[in-house]
C-alpha cells in the first residue's frame, strides 16, 4: 500500500507514518509533503501511490487549492484539528476523515473502509466545495478566546484579546506580547493557539510567531522572496513571514 503523507508538522506526520507501519504490514510511506507547493510537485511527477493522507490546513494554506491545480486520481482520508461538528460535516461528503490527535483504533477503521471502498473515496470537485462550505461555516461559529489569563507575581491579570499584538516563541517558551510593550509568558504553544484565536485576526507568518493583523504597521519586500514585517511593538528579532507562507499570508490580508 503505497501512501503518501501530505502533513505540516513533522511530529503528527512522523507519528502518523509510524501507526501506519504497525496497522499495516505493506504499508509504505513512499512521500510526505508539508505545504500546497511541495505537494502539487510531488503530484505532478505522477508518483505511484494507492491512499493519501492529508491535512487540511497546510504550511501555506488550504488543502483545497491542491484540487484546483493538479489531478488527484487516488483516494484521500483528510486529517484536522477541528472539532466534531466539522467531522460531522466531513462525513457527510463520504470522504474519510481523522480527527488530530489520530486514534489507532480510529486510523485501523479508515484503513478497512479504504479498502471496502476500493479505492471510491477518491475527492471530487462536488464535494470539495460541499467541505469548504463546512470550514467556512465552522469558522463563522467557532467560538475563539476572547482573553488571556497571565500570573504576574502573586496576582492573576486579563489580557484582552484586542491588546494582543502577537505570541512568540523563544527557548522553549510561549509568550504573549502585547500592544502596551509588555509581554507575558503562557502555557500554549503556538500550535495550540492557532486553534484558539481567530484566524481572521492572526497569521502564523512562520515557526516562531502568530501575529495581529492590527499590529503591522509595514510590510517590506525581503530576501528569498520573503516579506518583512514591522510591528507596533518592535520584537527582539526581525519578524519574517517565510518564503512557503507568502501566498497564504496576502490572500489573508486581501480577504
Amino acid at each position: 500500500m503505497r501512501i503518501f503523507i501530505i502533513e505540516d508538522e513533522k511530529l503528527a506526520a512522523d507519528r502518523l507514518a509510524k501507526l501506519l507501519l504497525q496497522l499495516e504490514s505493506t504499508a509504505n510511506v513512499v512521500a510526505t509533503a508539508p505545504s500546497v507547493r511541495k505537494t502539487i510537485e510531488i503530484l505532478r511527477l505522477n508518483p505511484q501511490l494507492d491512499l493519501i493522507f492529508m491535512d487540511i490546513q497546510l504550511a501555506d494554506g488550504l488543502s483545497f487549492e491542491i484540487f484546483e491545480q493538479v489531478p488527484v486520481e487516488v483516494p484521500v482520508i483528510f486529517t484536522t484539528a477541528y472539532d466534531a461538528y466539522a467531522i460531522k460535516a466531513f462525513k457527510v461528503n463520504s470522504i474519510d476523515y481523522l480527527l488530530k490527535p489520530i486514534d489507532e483504533e480510529e486510523l485501523q477503521a479508515a484503513l478497512e473502509k479504504f479498502r471496502k471502498l476500493n479505492r471510491q473515496t477518491t475527492a471530487t470537485a462536488p464535494q470539495l466545495g460541499a467541505l469548504e462550505q463546512a470550514m467556512q461555516l465552522l469558522n463563522g461559529s467557532k467560538n475563539y478566546k476572547s482573553r488571556f489569563v497571565v500570573k504576574v507575581g502573586e496576582h492573576l491579570h486579563m489580557i484582552p484579546m484586542e491588546n494582543v499584538d502577537y505570541f512568540y516563541s523563544f527557548e522553549k517558551a510561549t509568550f504573549l506580547h502585547c500592544s502596551s510593550g509588555k509581554r507575558f509568558a503562557i502555557d500554549y504553544t503556538l500550535e495550540q493557539l492557532e486553534q484558539l484565536v481567530n484566524p481572521q485576526y492572526f497569521f502564523r507568518v512562520n515557526r516562531g510567531y502568530l501575529v495581529s493583523l492590527k499590529a503591522i504597521k509595514d510590510i517590506v519586500a525581503w530576501s528569498n522572496s520573503r516579506l518583512k514585517l514591522e510591528l507596533r511593538q518592535a520584537s527582539k528579532e526581525e519578524v519574517v513571514v517565510s518564503r512557503e507562507k507568502v501566498q497564504a499570508f496576502k490572500a489573508w490580508l486581501d480577504k
